[in-house]
């Protein structure tokens, strides 16, 4: 699809990669974005058309999803990370990422599937991560959600295929945004990671491997699990060494 006249709606679009999102959107093309957020007053886009969301209340979903009938393009870009592992930390924590990570992103995309095909079809971009695959202490709840994004992301394709929905996965090391704030690494710019999605769509491209971690992390899936954690081990060592 062009991203020219689409329809878009970002979740998430007052900070980061969701604000990154709703300007190129803007910049690309689009007749209209509908920029979301749980606090409507924090986003602060010109040329956006402001919507209250919380993905993690279906009421607020469905509001949101009549108020925007015409999309064609939906951005599942909202997420949280709460540094929790899995043995160890909050049970409630766990769940809490469980709830906006996965089901909120699945509770979008069954609300707003029935619009993207009355429009033609359109397409979904979810933002998934490099962590879709790999975990580390202190993440290991933020890797069970994107794993399970990433399976929920293929299944869903395949169910939305005969609408002709195209269902891009974008997958991302580290982004200069707030929730990368703590690591003293190289950062992919938001804008950027925002024109590889969009970039993406128009390809008609099922995934997107938005920066070398992602590409490097994914192409040591074949590894055996001990060859795969100390290879992750040595990259993870070199990345905050340089």
């Amino acid at each position: 699809m062009d991203i020219n006249d689409s329809v878009a709606l970002v979740t998430g679009a007052n900070r980061g990669l969701g604000r990154a999102f709703a300007q190129r959107l803007l910049e690309r093309g689009a007749r209209k974005v509908y920029a979301t957020a749980r606090r409507p007053e924090t986003v602060d886009v010109p040329g956006v058309e402001v919507l209250p969301l919380d993905i993690t209340d279906p009421a607020s979903v469905r509001t949101a999803a009549e108020a925007a009938p015409d999309v064609s393009l939906l951005i599942n870009n909202a997420g949280i990370q709460t540094g929790t592992d899995l043995v160890t930390g909050s049970l409630d924590a766990v769940r809490h990422e469980l709830e906006t990570n996965v089901f909120g992103h699945l509770g979008m995309i069954r609300e707003f599937a029935p619009a993207l095909a009355r429009n033609g079809g359109g397409a979904i971009v979810d933002v998934l991560s490099a962590m879709s695959w790999f975990g580390g202490k202190g993440a290991n709840a933020y890797h069970l959600t994107k794993a399970a994004a990433w399976a929920m992301t293929n299944g869903v394709r395949l169910e939305l295929a005969e609408q002709g929905t195209l269902v891009t996965a974008v997958h991302l090391g580290l982004t200069d945004t707030d929730m990368a704030a703590g690591w003293p690494v190289d950062k992919i710019a938001p804008s950027d990671l925002a024109d590889a999605a969009l970039d993406g769509v128009e390809a008609g491209s099922a995934e997107v491997l938005a920066d070398q971690w992602s590409r490097d992390v994914k192409s040591r899936l074949p590894l055996t699990p001990e060859e795969f954690n100390a290879a992750m081990d040595r990259a993870l060592a070199a990345l905050t060494a340089a």
